[in-house]
């Protein structure tokens, strides 16, 4: 294995375990806004004044960003993790079967170009 293999994957593998960290803060304020909602109803309010007098974003349009987040970054680990197998020489049919997914999705996966990592034009001295 090459060193620049086994550093794409792994610093793919740090940006997951952050965003999972993200995951876990933004989704216990999610719980919170919940727990709002819920005694807002409970305390006899309608649903359209507790919707009316709720601060954006709206605890759906956390729930979608704070996925669609985990989603990217859970994707490009997988993309890196099936470059690096496949540098290792395992054929598309192993890493499918690792994956548990099908050779054509693994051929998919290893032809896709990765999406911007954010923060990264800052990382290399360029502005966003």
């Amino acid at each position: 294995m090459t060193e620049h293999a086994d550093d794409s994957a792994l610093r793919a593998l740090d940006e997951l375990r952050l965003e999972v960290d993200n995951t876990i803060r933004d989704l216990h304020g999610v719980k919170e806004r919940l727990e709002q909602l819920t005694s807002a109803h409970a305390a006899g309010a309608p649903w359209s004044e507790i919707v009316a007098k709720q601060d954006r974003p709206l605890v759906v349009e956390m729930i979608t960003s704070v996925l669609s987040q985990l989603g990217e970054t859970g994707s490009r680990f997988r993309r890196e993790q099936a470059l690096a197998l496949r540098r290792e020489d395992l054929s598309i049919t192993r890493i499918s079967e690792l994956f548990g997914v099908s050779r054509q999705r693994i051929s998919t996966i290893l032809r896709e170009r990765p999406p911007p990592v954010a923060g990264a034009a800052l990382a290399d001295g360029g502005a966003l």
